[in-house]
């Protein structure tokens, strides 16, 4: 920590600089869980340097990708536990590359609060640390930045951004789909990180009784609201590269926002669309919760939510049960939801 860096004028405008240096000698420890090989320096510098192992890579190429946490931030503000949404950040970032076959290399975040509360800002740092040891990615840098008049003192906004590596030879992008190939859905654990604005709405939690709300314990849940919904993303790194070890995944989608009906298409060739059986499969109980309480089409939830499933993707029937079996050796559920057969490129759900 630097001693001597001290300015009284703008403290006096709302920016402690020192609560910049004590949050970073907080988070220390949970970045250096992340170090790996290829990381080169400590945090503090102006860049982050990694230097990646080609060992058997041919024609590397790099896979970056960059997303926030959205408005499940709010809920986090609401039960004041911070600890969790960094993995949802790295997440919604690590999740998108491996769509392309990448192996994530590391990770940047970007927190910006109202008010810098040094030890609130360790506590999310520690859950994107815990989301980089998930994915196998290094947290290299980051920027923490207090903006008082343009964030409120108690809220914050958390965004991050990963790259991954992989071999051109082995880039997953749908080239090789074809009519009858089998769709693996494996497990969300919940609402992930999409949709929330509506999670609010339906479950009023943008009024008073908020708190009341979140506490509120459904049995179908096992837990109370708030804790289903602070339920961290699952991160999937390490589910595709053990089923990869025995099956050629052709194509793979990470269902986000806009659910089933806008991203399995952006995995599909031309010509090719997707029957999907949602009897194949076990609905989330918070959907099913969700779509009660606000009374939501069946079509709307589907054009939202992962429903259970966040993440898809696509091989040959007869790699099928390879797929299944890797993905429970890597700890999650996994199902065939579906086929692929020649029509537009879009889905049906029966």
């Amino acid at each position: 920590m630097n001693g001597s860096s001290h300015s009284a004028s703008y403290a006096a405008a709302g920016v402690d600089v020192t609560a910049g240096y004590k949050s970073v000698e907080l988070m220390k420890k949970f970045v250096k869980s992340t170090y790996n090989s290829g990381v080169l320096q400590d945090i503090g510098g102006f860049g982050g340097l990694f230097a990646p192992n080609m060992t058997g890579i041919k024609e590397p190429v790099l896979v970056s990708g960059t997303d926030g946490v959205g408005t499940k931030l709010k809920i986090a503000f609401l039960l004041d536990k911070h600890d969790t949404v960094g993995i949802d950040c790295v997440a919604m970032c690590v999740n998108d590359i491996i769509c392309c076959g990448a192996s994530p290399l590391f990770f940047l975040d970007y927190i910006a609060t109202g008010k810098l509360v040094p030890e609130k800002i360790a506590e999310i740092v520690k859950g994107v640390s815990e989301g980089c040891v998930m994915s196998e990615a290094a947290l290299i840098g980051g920027e923490t930045a207090e903006m008082p008049g343009f964030y409120s003192a108690n809220e914050y906004d958390l965004a991050g951004f990963a790259v991954g590596l992989v071999d051109k030879s082995e880039i997953i992008d749908g080239s090789g789909v074809c009519e009858g190939d089998a769709l693996i859905g494996i497990a969300s654990s919940g609402v992930h990180s999409n949709g929330f604005s509506l999670v609010r709405k339906v479950f009023g939690l943008n009024g008073e009784n908020a708190d009341k709300a979140l506490s509120q314990h459904y049995a179908e849940l096992g837990k109370t609201l708030g804790e289903a919904l602070l339920t961290p993303t699952e991160i999937y790194v390490k589910t595709v590269k053990e089923i990869k070890k025995d099956v050629k995944i052709k194509a793979i989608s990470h269902i986000t926002g806009g659910g089933f009906y806008e991203n399995l298409p952006r995995m599909l060739p031309e010509g090719i669309s997707l029957e999907i059986d949602k009897s194949s499969f076990p609905i989330h109980p918070i959907f099913t919760l969700l779509q009660k309480c606000g009374d939501i089409p069946e079509r709307d939830m589907l054009n939202t939510y992962n429903m259970g499933i966040g993440m898809a993707m696509l091989v040959s029937e007869k790699d099928a049960d390879a797929a299944l079996e890797a993905a429970k050796r890597a700890g999650k559920n996994a199902y065939v939801i579906g086929r692929a057969q020649k029509g537009e490129k879009e889905i049906t759900v029966k």
